[in-house]
């Protein structure tokens, strides 16, 4: 009996090790994309922090398995000026770069523009900046003042602060020169600081990532920002995949924001570039007819370099609701914005989502609310620049904006134009200046990042997060060069993924770290769009490669990278494909989503240790 039963099995065992390897044979072919769809239809929470201004190989550029600075081709590391000539240096003009003084003098070049003599301590290649300029440096300023060319060591605070560099709409299009990315430098009022980058291994994000027991966690390095330019208009394309229009917009007199460009696309001069006739940088593309239903295919100047131009808000432009800059007419505030955002759409399918900003409650007069520390005011103030000027109606927190109208308390490194949904009707304030009532669905999505690291800290059990939480820091923790540092940023990034980590969160959490945008840092891929690399683009973008990690259950190996190409409004279409919401726009209908770090695989390098 029981050799008739194994005889039986043994005739069978052929059949179902065939039947087996069938079945595997399909479930491979039939898979990347199911299994990337069922891993992340498995995610419940998503949280996406939103950085500044670096791009990939600033700060990315030496993590291993990546595509990174040492593989770079020469061509697109070095800079060229205007005339399309390599430059002989690379002139500095932060306070602790120039040369010979407080550096020493290695390398002299001539100004192509006016024929002025420089030196410099730099050749025309890229530069460990930290050398120079180490986290432990006082080069921080004082948040309440903006130095031009930054603090010098050891007069500020500790951190290793760099001067701002331009980052800006019509100027990053020319400094990438058609994806050969050389004229970073020439169209940069901060000139050769273009080409620094940071020390990736010695980045408080990657020391935690690489310490014993991290989270599961994928580089994506092909991943750009989703639009040229600077923070206010990748912050608009981050929610809403699109550029916000201004009805009407004045095209005359002190209300006119339209820039002109020369011939070249340029908007203004530098040190390093000569405009080649009448410009003028504001916060909307060149003047002529246009409608938001051209967006897809916005009208362009072939007499000036064919740009973009139109009723388009490109670069930093004030809200017209409040919280916004305080003492802007509201005539110089763009009008609320009606285009659908990603928000709208969560909210229609009843699903739980905020926006969680550093110092909003403070900002928007959240009287009592998580980060409110503005208690007892009104209170009379002094600008600190100049003691002849006070505020009787000011905020009691010293780091306050001076003529901030309490309630509306904005910490002196609050940056209004980072508030995306504050710029749409269905998140604004009421009244036609702004300053009105606050509907509900305000109330209930815009809120203080205090309150995301409360329902972190309190997720031990049972995960208490929203399906979808942004999160935007406070200045002087969002990396931002000029006025934050890279060290402290990076350190309250770490507290943010160690918050997620020890709650009950990780096991179906998805988090997304990216910058918005590039800073105004040289990057050597070429965008889609330009010349070699493939991925949805327009007339708007994507710009250059920024960093980008995520951090999720489920991925194949304990660190993997991920090379498919992305963009900004990737971070959207993640949240639409999982919820199955419609696209906002067409560019999210259209890049992939990030389910792709679920195929990805571990470097080879790092697979071989263990």
């Amino acid at each position: 009996m029981n050799i008739g039963r194994s005889r039986r099995r043994s005739s069978l065992l052929p059949t179902l090790l065939i039947a087996a390897g069938l079945a595997a044979v399909v479930t491979a072919t039939a898979s990347p994309a199911a299994a990337q769809r069922d891993r992340l239809s498995r995610m419940k929470h998503f949280v996406v922090i939103y950085e500044e201004n670096h791009s990939f190989d600033n700060l990315y550029g030496g993590w291993e398995g990546v595509n990174g600075r040492p593989k770079a081709r020469a061509a697109h590391t070095v800079q060229r000026d205007q005339f399309g000539h390599a430059l002989q240096c690379l002139p500095q003009v932060d306070v602790n770069l120039t040369a010979p003084d407080p550096l020493s003098s290695r390398c002299a070049g001539t100004n192509p523009t006016n024929g002025s003599a420089y030196q410099s301590h730099f050749f025309n290649a890229p530069f460990q900046l930290d050398t120079y300029i180490p986290a432990s440096a006082k080069t921080c300023p004082d948040p309440a003042v903006s130095p031009a060319n930054g603090v010098r060591d050891p007069n500020g605070f500790r951190g290793g602060c760099t001067r701002d560099l331009v980052h800006r709409y019509y100027q990053e299009q020319y400094q990438l020169d058609g994806g050969r990315q050389d004229r970073y430098t020439t169209a940069s009022d901060a000139l050769g600081l273009t080409q620094g980058y940071y020390a990736t291994r010695q980045l408080p994000i990657y020391k935690y990532l690489h310490r014993k027991h991290h989270p599961r966690y994928a580089i994506a390095d092909d991943f750009f920002q989703s639009a040229f330019g600077g923070s206010f208009l990748n912050h608009q394309w981050l929610v809403a995949a699109r550029t916000p229009f201004w009805p009407s917009a004045p095209t005359s007199g002190a209300d006119d924001l339209h820039s002109i460009t020369d011939t070249n696309g340029m908007p203004t001069s530098y040190p390093l570039y000569m405009a080649t006739g009448t410009v003028k940088d504001s916060s909307l593309t060149e003047a002529c007819p246009s409608t938001p239903a051209q967006h897809v295919n916005p009208p362009r100047d072939p007499a000036h370099g064919n740009v973009v131009c139109g009723d388009w808000a490109v670069n930093t432009t004030q809200p017209l609701s409040q919280p916004y800059s305080p003492g802007t007419a509201v005539s110089r505030r763009l009008p609320t914005q009606d285009a659908p955002t990603i928000g709208d759409r969560l909210s229609a399918a009843h699903t739980r989502w905020a926006w969680y900003s550093g110092g909003w409650s403070n900002a928007d007069g959240r009287v009592g609310d998580p980060g409110w520390t503005n208690n007892g005011g009104p209170v009379t103030r002094t600008n600190p620049a100049d003691s002849s000027q006070t505020n009787s109606n000011g905020c009691p927190d010293p780091n306050s904006k001076w003529n901030a109208p309490y309630p509306f308390c904005a910490d002196n490194l609050f940056q209004f134009h980072h508030q995306s949904f504050n710029y749409f009707t269905n998140y604004a304030r009421m009244g036609p200046n702004g300053n009105g009532a606050q509907p509900q669905a305000r109330m209930d999505h815009l809120r203080d990042e205090q309150e995301f690291i409360g329902l972190a800290q309190s997720s031990r059990k049972r995960c208490k997060l929203r399906a979808v939480s942004f999160i935007k820091p406070l200045g002087a923790e969002n990396e931002h060069p000029g006025y934050a540092s890279v060290a402290h940023g990076s350190s309250h990034l770490v507290s943010l993924l160690r918050g997620i980590e020890k709650s009950a969160c990780r096991k179906d959490t998805m988090v997304v770290v990216t910058y918005d945008e590039f800073g105004g840092a040289w990057d050597h891929v070429s965008p889609p769009g330009q010349v070699d690399t493939r991925g949805p683009s327009d007339a708007w973008g994507p710009g250059t490669r920024i960093p980008a990690l995520v951090v999720s259950p489920g991925l194949r190996g304990k660190f993997v990278v991920d090379h498919t190409t992305h963009d900004t409004t990737s971070i959207i279409a993640t949240i639409e494909h999982r919820y199955r919401l419609k696209p906002v726009a067409t560019r999210d209908a259209r890049v992939r989503d990030l389910a792709s770090v679920y195929s990805a695989h571990e470097p080879r390098r790092r697979r071989s240790r263990g």
